[in-house]
C-alpha cells in the first residue's frame, strides 16, 4: 500500500518541476535536455525486458515502425502534418497508461513486490509525468496537461484495484508489441515537434519578459 500511495503522488512532482524551472529562460534547456534523455530511458524501461525475454529483433523493429510511421504520414500529405503529432501524443499516452495499469497490478495485493521494483515504479513516475506535461502544456494548456497526467494516476489505481483479474489473465505478447509501437511514436513527437514547441514557447517567454521590463 505504501508503494501505491507513493506511485499515485509522484506524478505531481513532474509538473511542479516544470513550473519551477520553466519560468527561468536559462533552465528551459535543462528541462528540454532532461526530457530528451528521459524519453529513450522510458522506452527502454517499457520494451527492453520483453525484447530480452523474447530474444528477438521484432520488438526493436516495432519501435522503429512507431518512430517512422508519423514521418511517412506527414510526407504523404501536408494536411496530416498538423494532426500527426497530436495523434502521436494520444497514442503514446495510451501506451504509458497501459504500462501504468500493469505496474499498478504488480503493486496490488496479489502482486509480490520487492523494494527495488517498488522504488523503481515510484521514481519513474516523475519523468513520465514531466514528459506528459512537457508535451501537452505548451500546446493545449494547463487543464489538458492535468488530464494527461491524471490518466497515469487513474491507470495505476485501476491496475491496483483490478490486480487479481489482471494477474489471472495473461496479457501476452500483443500488449508488449503495442507498447513498443507507441513508444516509437512518443520518441517521434518528442524529438520532432516537441523541441520546436518549447523553443517557440521559450522565445515567446523571453519576449514577454523583455516587453514587461521595458514597460516597467
Amino acid at each position: 500500500m505504501l508503494f501505491l500511495v507513493a506511485a499515485l503522488a509522484a506524478p505531481a512532482i513532474g509538473p511542479a518541476l516544470y513550473g519551477v524551472l520553466h519560468g527561468h529562460p536559462k533552465a528551459v534547456h535543462l528541462v528540454d535536455g532532461f526530457v530528451l534523455l528521459a524519453v529513450p530511458l522510458l522506452v527502454a524501461w517499457q520494451v527492453v525486458p520483453f525484447a530480452w525475454e523474447a530474444r528477438s529483433l521484432s520488438v526493436p523493429l516495432v519501435v522503429v515502425a512507431g518512430l517512422l510511421l508519423p514521418n511517412l504520414s506527414e510526407r504523404v500529405s501536408h494536411q496530416f502534418e498538423a494532426h500527426t503529432d497530436n495523434l502521436a501524443i494520444i497514442v503514446g499516452l495510451s501506451g504509458l497508461s497501459l504500462h501504468a495499469l500493469l505496474e499498478g497490478a504488480a503493486l496490488g495485493p496479489e502482486g509480490t513486490v520487492g523494494m527495488a521494483f517498488g522504488l523503481a515504479v515510484v521514481l519513474h513516475r516523475i519523468p513520465v509525468s514531466l514528459v506528459i506535461w512537457w508535451l501537452i502544456r505548451p500546446r493545449h494548456g494547463t487543464w489538458a496537461a492535468v488530464a494527461g497526467v491524471a490518466t497515469i494516476v487513474f491507470a495505476t489505481l485501476g491496475g491496483y484495484l483490478l490486480a487479481a483479474g489482471l494477474h489471472a489473465g495473461p496479457h501476452g505478447a500483443g500488449i508488449e508489441y503495442y507498447q513498443a509501437f507507441v513508444s516509437g511514436t512518443l520518441v517521434h513527437v518528442v524529438f520532432h515537434q516537441g523541441r520546436h514547441d518549447h523553443r517557440h514557447h521559450g522565445h515567446e517567454t523571453g519576449v514577454g519578459q523583455a516587453g514587461h521590463t521595458s514597460d516597467s
